[in-house]
């Protein structure tokens, strides 16, 4: 008797004595008997042959199809360096060092605080040095309405932790003016720390480009302050954040000099108490003589708004250390050092920065000297400004200011303007020295804006020249009748700043020029790449792994050619082209080149690769209208509502459709999981993190207020609800095919479960150490948590990958034999042999074989997503890894599994990104979570520090792309060579599996290139528009490297991880 199985299982009735097995021993050989065995066991041995034929088969051809999305990769990043070198800004650097000995112009008229040559050591070169020595402290993220007393804005507006708690710098600005002044210090974005230290040491502007390089800066090779000050044989030395040591490496005193990781944004107070471990004992007058200028770089505040936000205790708690560190310093100081106060940048209500927003360029600047030189030219500006935009200095100001002061000559590349209250006396009336400092300033302005035209092929610019004559010309009338007071001294000096602020202004424009045609070359190489693409992925009649070879070996060939020549054009200097790029653009230019005949050499073989049903255009729909959308700011803004209304969408019509479904079953189950998916999706939209344009008609829930960079307590809870509900989730949906079977019971059930538990707990004690719930050290609580940290990501990547590589299908093999029955006839007797009760063996998991095996690769993923998470996003996580298999049973219901629709990768791309949002991000630069490089590290470590980064900025996305392959896996039927129909006996139905699953993985990156193209193109179209920086080009900046991570993440994880998981059915189930 054969049992039919149910759903999920297979029954076979083989003889009980095995498929191998002869009559029993008591029954006598035949000689035909002999001749059937040996028959058998040659055919055995013909089929095992044929199998290790299909297997090696499949291994090779697995490595070609990795190789094709390896070219495909590489395309895109061809058209993002061309784009982007074309796109984001930069400038061109001089060599051009600024000499004590050579004044920036020639004539030397009647100069009374112009220095001689012959006593430059003594009293300065270009301008008589007013200081001795300098004590520069940076404050990191000094925002500059932390420093003044609070005014409301408002009648919403009210006090917050961080107001009022550093007021040091505004009494002393206002209570001794000639001593202190204090002023709010702009800075040019982007806000990021190492732009800033640029700016701050060389006057000039930064360029967007810079900003993707502030996990490691490299050595400034430009003039800077530092530099002139190392020249000048004065000692420095430099104490706080190591970044320091990068752009200045051997400029300071290495027995004084003490660095710190400046990147551990949850240690708030190492390399705070070190700078003041060592600042402290050098202002002692007996070490006077070991130093000349002392750079101390506080981290902080900076740390605390990473870590809390600004509206925080612990804020509150280091801007009063601050105040107090900076009291100590001025009782320390002598006459002859001046002590200057600064912030590098602001920082956003959530203590985030790198932007272009109010709140993070808005820093604060303090001067004091206990000798009393600084002045008001207004009484109008007696007290600092309330707010920071009443009136204010540019950062690039510095840079002239400390220079002239302690008689350094001004860097060559500066932009920037002396100070006003530094120079004009105590009094504010000293016009003439306002006067020379600026015409120093302005005529070194003019020699660089020179020298840059020169290294540019250009002109000087005709109206710089003409208000460069008139100051000039004023100058000499004053010149005759010099006196700090006159009217002349003061028209002079206001024709010279305004020489400066015009030069300034043709900087900005001239850096702000784009080399369109890279851009253009960019985007064509994109354009066409998404065209092969649409090709290969949904125009193909034929199996995709047939081209394979033809397709690399084409692509390949044109790639060298079009390297090679671009390399020649570079080097014979036939056109601008540089090596670099002529070979960048020629390789994928003859790439795709030689890759289309691959493609279409056999017409017949071609599909027009237009939609052909609903669920087609309905892809093609969310694709197409998301890419014109990206032409609007207000859509971009507001893209994760967007993204919710398509998934809402797509819910709808698979309800709709599961109704219409015949069999009863599908009918429900497809019902049902799309009135789920739509439910998850609305859950999920609750977690979200606003951005500045969004207010007030947003509200962030993803920290504990607006103005907070932590958890609320209740958050904590989250975590343990994953752990409780999500293993059960996926349980169920093993146990709806039968398959919770094997390896499934004990990953599932048991590690994956262990795994969020601990997650769980190191959270608690992330919430425990910032609340100080325990009387347990930092130390200690922080060791514990990275501990644990590290054993979740081990059990997710070490041991869960050796699961994945190792573990059998999960499948559970019965075996049963019937009860004969005393009373029933004796068997009946056929070709000579007794048939006995037949035995029934029943397979459970069987209809789900594929699916359930690479499933294991998406829970490890997840683990570990989850684990870099906050707690918030862990929950959302969660619910995307929910929603994913209730896609997939969307997806099999509807018999879109075996179909290869293209809406299944589509809806995986729209779900990446719509959770992207969900878990704390926007395509904004300060919504990066840096902090979360330490969750398993104590410190920076390359490569681990950014791949944690990635991880959990685009952990949505990469979950989605290793889901993409279950498109096609997901309760796919088994099929062995042995069933293929005749029509078409040479087929490997292992090479279908990996056809379909890498239809899937292109549909999927189409989708995402597409997004891409777009972003890219309408960046290029607005590259004027007053929001660049604000939203297109972050959003472009953000789509591109999507697009880089999920190609890797689908070539090596993705379609590498089906690999192992056909084997594994293989070495069960057969070829």
């Amino acid at each position: 008797m054969v049992v039919t199985p149910p759903a999920g299982t297979m029954g076979t009735s083989p003889n009980p004595n095995g498929p191998k097995s002869g009559l029993p021993a008591a029954t006598p050989r035949s000689s035909d008997q002999s001749a059937s065995g040996q028959s058998k066991r040659k055919q055995a041995g013909l089929l095992d042959k044929k199998a290790l034929e299909l297997e090696d088969e499949f291994k090779t051809t697995h490595f070609g199809v990795m190789g094709v999305l390896a070219w495909i990769l590489l395309l895109h990043v061809a058209g993002i360096y061309l784009f982007t070198k074309g796109f984001l800004l930069t400038r061109m650097v001089l060599e051009n060092k600024s000499s004590c000995d050579v004044l920036p112009f020639e004539d030397i008229l009647a100069q009374p605080h112009t220095t001689a040559l012959g006593s430059k050591q003594q009293k300065g070169c270009w301008h008589e040095k007013t200081f001795d020595k300098a004590v520069v402290i940076i404050i990191d993220a000094l925002r500059y309405d932390f420093t003044v007393p609070f005014a409301s804005k408002g009648e919403s507006d009210t006090v917050h932790l961080f107001h009022n708690n550093i007021p040091v710098l505004y009494e002393t600005a206002v209570e001794n003016p000639a001593n202190a002044f204090l002023l709010p210090f702009i800075a040019d974005p982007p806000t990021t720390t190492l732009n800033r230290l640029k700016g701050l040491t060389t006057g000039t502007l930064p360029t967007f480009l810079e900003a993707g390089s502030n996990f490691a800066g490299t050595a400034i090779d430009e003039d800077n302050l530092v530099a002139q000050l190392h020249s000048a044989g004065k000692n420095l030395v430099h104490l706080g954040d190591d970044t320091w040591q990068s752009l200045f490496p051997g400029y300071f005193d290495t027995n004084l000099t003490h660095a710190y990781d400046s990147f551990n944004v949850w240690d708030l107070h190492t390399v705070d108490n070190g700078v003041n471990e060592h600042l402290f004992p050098l202002l002692r007058p007996e070490n006077s003589k070991k130093w000349d200028v002392i750079f101390g770089h506080y981290l902080g505040v900076d740390h605390a708004g990473h870590r809390y936000g600004p509206n925080h205790a612990a804020m509150a708690s280091k801007l009063q250390e601050m105040d107090r560190v900076i009291r100590d310093i001025i009782t320390a100081l002598d006459d002859k050092t001046l002590l200057v106060v600064m912030g590098d940048h602001g920082m956003d209500i959530k203590g985030d920065h790198g932007g272009e927003s109010d709140d993070e360029v808005e820093a604060a600047l303090w001067m004091y000297s206990k000798r009393g030189i600084f002045g008001r030219t207004s009484k109008d500006t007696l007290l600092p400004p309330q707010f920071a935009r009443d009136r204010f200095v540019p950062q690039i100001d510095l840079v002239p200011t400390l220079s002239l002061l302690l008689g350094m000559p001004i860097p060559f590349n500066n932009l920037g303007s002396p100070i006003e209250e530094v120079f004009s006396g105590p009094r504010g009336n000293n016009w003439a020295n306002l006067a020379t400092v600026n015409r120093l300033t302005a005529a070194q302005v003019k020699r660089y804006q020179h020298q840059y035209a020169l290294a540019r092929g250009a002109g000087d610019d005709e109206e710089s020249a003409l208000l460069w004559a008139a100051a000039e010309e004023e100058w000499k009338s004053a010149s005759k009748g010099f006196s700090s007071k006159s009217t002349a001294a003061r028209a002079s000096n206001e024709l010279y700043r305004k020489y400066q602020r015009h030069t300034l202004d043709i900087c900005r424009g001239l850096w702000a020029r784009f080399d369109v045609p890279s851009m253009i070359q960019g985007v064509v190489i994109l354009f066409t790449s998404i065209v092969l693409l649409i090709i290969y992925a949904r125009g193909l009649k034929t199996d995709r792994t047939q081209l394979t070879s033809r397709l690399l070996q084409f692509a390949s060939v044109g790639a060298g050619v079009g390297a090679v020549a671009g390399s020649v054009l570079g080097l014979t200097g036939l056109t601008e082209i540089s090596i670099v790029d002529g070979a960048v653009l020629l390789a994928a230019a003859g790439s795709i080149l030689g890759a289309t005949p691959a493609l279409i050499k056999k017409p017949a073989n071609l599909n027009l690769p237009l939609p052909n049903g609903m669920w087609g255009w309905l892809a093609l729909f969310f694709t197409v209208s998301q890419s014109i959308g990206f032409a609007s700011n207000s859509y971009t803004i507001w893209e994760d509502e967007i993204l919710l209304f398509f998934l809402t969408t797509f819910g709808v019509c698979a309800g709709v459709s599961s109704m219409r479904q015949k069999e009863t079953t599908d009918r429900v189950l497809g019902v049902y999981h799309s009135i789920l998916f739509v439910i998850l999706g609305r859950i999920a939209s609750f977690s979200r993190l606003c951005r500045e344009e969004q207010m007030p008609f947003c509200r962030s829930t993803y920290y504990a207020s607006s103005t907070s960079s932590t958890s609320a307590p209740w958050q904590l809870a989250i975590p343990f609800l994953v752990t409780l509900f999500l293993p059960s989730v996926v349980r169920s949906f093993y146990v709806g095919s039968k398959s919770y079977e094997g390896a499934a019971s004990l990953w599932i059930g048991f590690a994956f479960r262990f795994g969020l538990f601990v997650t769980s707990l190191f959270w608690i004690l992330e919430g425990a150490d910032d609340g100080e719930w325990l009387p347990v050290s930092k130390e200690t609580l922080k060791f514990i948590r990275v501990f644990l940290a590290q054993f979740v990501l081990t059990l997710a990547f070490a041991a869960g990958t050796a699961a994945y590589f190792y573990c059998k299908p999960c499948v559970s093999i019965n075996v049963s034999k019937p009860t004969e029955d005393p009373n029933s006839p004796p068997a009946p007797i056929v070709a000579g042999q007794q048939q006995g009760p037949r035995t029934t063996v029943t397979i459970l998991g069987f209809g789900n074989v594929y699916g359930t095996h690479f499933c294991f690769l998406l829970i490890n993923f997840a683990l570990a997503i989850i684990l870099m998470q906050k707690p918030m996003g862990q929950g959302a996580i969660a619910l995307l890894l929910w929603q994913i298999l209730s896609l997939l049973e969307i997806l099999d219901t509807n018999n879109l599994t075996l179909s290869n629709s293209s809406i299944g990768p589509v809806i995986l791309g729209v779900l990446g990104s719509f959770y992207y949002f969900k878990t704390g991000h926007q395509a904004t630069l300060s919504s990066i979570q840096w902090e979360t490089a330490f969750i398993p590290l104590t410190s920076i470590q390359y490569p681990w520090s950014p791949l944690l980064v990635i991880l959990n900025t685009f952990g949505a996305q990469i979950l989605a792309a290793i889901a993409v392959p279950l498109t096609v896996l997901w309760k796919r039927p088994l099929q062995t060579h042995d069933r293929v129909p005749a029509s078409n006996p040479n087929k490997n139905p292992a090479t279908r599996i990996l056809s379909d699953v890498v239809q899937a993985a292109g549909t999927h990156i189409l989708y995402l290139a597409t997004i891409n193209l777009a972003t890219t193109m309408w960046a290029g179209h607005l590259r004027r528009h007053l929001m660049l920086y604000r939203i297109f080009s972050p959003r472009f900046m953000m789509g591109s490297v999507v697009l880089a991570v999920v190609d890797v993440v689908l070539m090596v994880v993705a379609v590498g991880g089906v690999r192992w998981s056909t084997l594994s059915v293989g070495e069960i189930f057969g070829w």
